[in-house]
């Protein structure tokens, strides 16, 4: 696209090839396991056999954690159980290898990327190839002022349409995406109440970390402040993320939507990637069908936003932590639908109901 229309979205991403998906339904009533006893393995089977175009379905080769990170100016108000601008350690311990997500991606030998789109500290702090992206140091205070300028949103959005872009040229297969930020779920929870026609009080979770009552009032206030600013620009996607979300949530609204258009699976994890891509779906209506919901967080923006986009989560761990570890646990579970929809034999034809000889 050689200006952002985000409309042009609607017309580049098309739907997962419903002919294969039925080619994979017909397979999988011929398998020596009968039909339903695998449960959701077999739709997890079948629509990553769609996703990727073939039956059996290729298997799974490359997957890649992708992590968006950024500060957000709201937690300033103590919405967080992190101080205001933590991000930064959080990426740290990702990139040491000591984070939740770093031990389990080394443990099933995914590689994790970091993007660091608006980390409250020197760009210095981070190698090149995770702050290339940055849009500028820690997003707005939606309570009172814009999370970015409309520039600074179209860049955001843009620098995630191009981490989605070199993600598939260089044959990652399915994305598990997650975020690193303090602030993160104020923003999200703001963007699921605006979108989903809500009050603050039924989308304010207790955050990664859970907060105190009095923390949790605090944020309940935030986005009720919030929401009365993103309302009336409920119209515009771009300027909603440019008065309540922040840079992570406009990158990654811009990711998802660019992996749709290269028909790239996406594995969601928590509040902060469900709001996103809830922009996305306002954006371009067929893009969910590219994503999985890989967890249940607990936080009560992201059910509504799942339910909203008719996605089911995979698993309910009660994770709570954020930075696409939910998610990455789902991961073992469409890596195991996709072997057992390729693998498993089909019946001899011998065994055949006599109404499929007969191609009734």
């Amino acid at each position: 696209m050689s200006s952002l229309n985000l409309d042009d979205f609607t017309d580049l991403i098309e739907r997962p090839d419903g002919g294969v998906r039925r080619d994979a339904e017909a397979r999988r009533e011929r398998q020596i396991v009968p039909p339903g006893a695998l449960g959701r393995l077999d739709e997890l089977g079948e629509w990553l056999a769609a996703a990727r175009g073939t039956v059996p379905v290729r298997p799974v080769e490359r997957p890649r954690v992708v992590l968006f990170a950024g500060d957000h100016g709201v937690a300033e108000l103590g919405v967080s159980a992190r101080p205001a601008g933590g991000a930064e350690h959080l990426v740290r311990a990702v990139l040491e290898g000591t984070s939740p997500v770093a031990v389990l991606a080394r443990r099933l030998e995914v590689p994790v990327r970091v993007v660091d789109m608006a980390l409250d500290c020197d760009p210095d702090a981070f190698p090149k190839d995770v702050v290339r992206h940055r849009v500028r140091r820690g997003s707005g205070r939606i309570d009172v002022e814009d999370a970015l300028t409309p520039e600074e949103a179209e860049a955001a959005l843009r620098a995630g349409v191009a981490v989605a872009d070199e993600e598939a040229d260089s044959g990652t297969d399915l994305v598990v995406l997650g975020d690193v930020s303090v602030g993160g779920t104020t923003a999200a929870a703001v963007l699921v109440a605006a979108l989903c026609g809500t009050d603050a009080s039924v989308v304010t979770g207790r955050g990664g970390e859970p907060i105190d009552d009095l923390a949790w009032m605090r944020k309940c206030t935030a986005i009720r402040d919030a929401l009365r600013r993103a309302r009336p620009v409920l119209g515009d996607q771009l300027q909603l993320l440019a008065t309540v979300g922040g840079a992570d949530l406009a990158a990654m609204t811009g990711f998802l939507l660019q992996c749709a258009v290269r028909k790239l699976p996406v594995v969601l994890d928590g509040v902060v990637a469900a709001a996103s891509a809830l922009v996305a779906q306002r954006v371009a209506f067929r893009a969910p069908d590219w994503w999985l919901a890989g967890h249940d967080s607990g936080e009560p923006g992201q059910a509504k936003a799942l339910d909203r986009m008719a996605l089911e989560p995979l698993l309910e761990q009660g994770v709570r932590v954020g930075e696409g570890v939910g998610a990455l646990l789902a991961l073992p579970l469409v890596l195991s639908a996709a072997a057992l929809a390729a693998e498993l034999p089909e019946r001899p034809a011998a065994e055949k109901e006599p109404e499929e000889e007969q191609g009734v």
